[in-house]
């Protein structure tokens, strides 16, 4: 099935149109045949919703109206032998040419179109690849050497992935190519990264939601940033008794405050690295705080046993609201934060063998 949106960036825009002729948008669908439908779509929540509609004639579809402002939307074709395809893009006012395809739509022919597009086909190549890679790891035969072999590759297209949408922001950090962007890959940029895009924000989204609520984030990534002392909070213990950070920060041990949750897949996949490094330092004036995100406390205390968690806990069972998440701009677990003995932040976001060649050079 044609993937809906990008994994890193999909492009969500809006911003004002110079003109009143109206749009035209004139399409191609890959493998369509002439009476099928395509479909101009809106999103509502996470929901598509059907706006308009276009049969395709001679090959083509065609959309005519005018924009005050440009916006997202998403152009969606389906038959009775497949599931069909779908691409989003900008509807401004324009003539906007559009080819949906398997795996290289494309649109074109607009400001805000033809800047998404440079990005689009970065994403389109290095998704091919990934492709590729994810289609040979179904290969039996493979030995285990050569499955990590591919996995690293994999993690090397997405880290390449991550660098396109940052590229991306960066270019167009003054338009609304880069404000969608920023909205939605911020979680994969430090403090160092975002703080000198925040002043480049046009006023014009100031009362953006997403963007008053990135602003905060960075407001607190300073604030919690290496170097700086820990900020302190107060939550339960999984026994319901109240418990601070600061019974367990600057008391001279080496705290590791670990964000994760009972839902989160890569926090239970890394926490036998942590059980490791736990036995082999706690002895050594090294802690570890764990702060669940989890919503239910009986799955909190159920993981906390098939894990073999022995640290200490504490959640205010908020899910994403979680207190102590906001304080540190938590945006995505497992996220660490590793506290020197005097309660200063010596590192953000380790984990694996990053995490282990750290501790090794702080706990003598």
């Amino acid at each position: 099935m044609k993937k809906l949106t990008y994994v890193l960036a999909a492009t969500l825009l809006a911003a004002c149109n110079s003109g009143n002729n109206g749009y035209t948008i004139t399409g191609t669908v890959e493998g369509a045949n002439d009476g099928d439908m395509v479909y101009l779509q809106g999103v509502e929540g996470r929901q598509l919703v059907k706006l308009d509609s276009a049969v395709i004639k001679n090959g083509t579809f065609t959309f005519t109206g005018k924009q005050d402002t440009a916006v997202n939307r998403y152009l969606t074709y389906k038959n009775n032998e497949d599931n069909g395809m779908a691409m989003d893009f900008f509807l401004e006012n324009g003539k906007i040419a559009i080819q949906l395809t398997k795996d290289s739509d494309a649109a074109t022919g607009t400001p805000n179109n033809d800047a998404y597009q440079e990005i689009r086909t970065q994403l389109n190549s290095l998704m091919k690849q990934m492709e590729t890679l994810y289609s040979a790891l179904s290969d039996t035969t493979l030995t285990d050497e050569q499955r990590e072999a591919k996995g690293k590759e994999i993690e090397g297209l997405q880290e390449k992935m991550i660098g396109v949408a940052k590229d991306g922001i960066a270019k167009n950090i003054t338009n609304p190519v880069g404000i969608h962007l920023l909205k939605q890959n911020y979680y994969y940029m430090d403090v160092n990264e975002l703080d000198p895009l925040m002043p480049q924000i046009p006023a014009m989204y100031e009362q953006d939601e997403r963007i008053v609520q990135i602003k905060a984030n960075v407001k607190q990534m300073k604030a919690t940033a290496v170097g700086q002392k820990f900020t302190d909070f107060e939550m339960q213990t999984p026994e319901g008794e109240k418990v601070k950070l600061s019974d367990y920060v600057g008391k001279g041990k080496v705290v590791l405050v670990d964000f994760w949750a009972s839902w989160c897949g890569p926090c239970r996949r890394e926490m036998p690295n942590l059980v490791d490094l736990y036995a082999k330092y706690k002895n050594k004036n090294f802690e570890i705080v764990g702060v669940s995100l989890d919503q239910s406390g009986e799955a909190w205390k159920n993981a906390i046993k098939q894990l073999n968690i022995s640290w200490p806990q504490m959640s205010d069972l908020k899910y994403w609201d979680c207190e102590g998440a906001k304080l540190y701009a938590v945006s995505s677990i497992p996220h660490t934060v590793l506290i020197d003995k005097d309660g200063t932040i010596l590192a953000r976001g380790l984990a694996g063998e990053a995490l282990q060649e750290k501790l090794a050079e702080v706990i003598k």
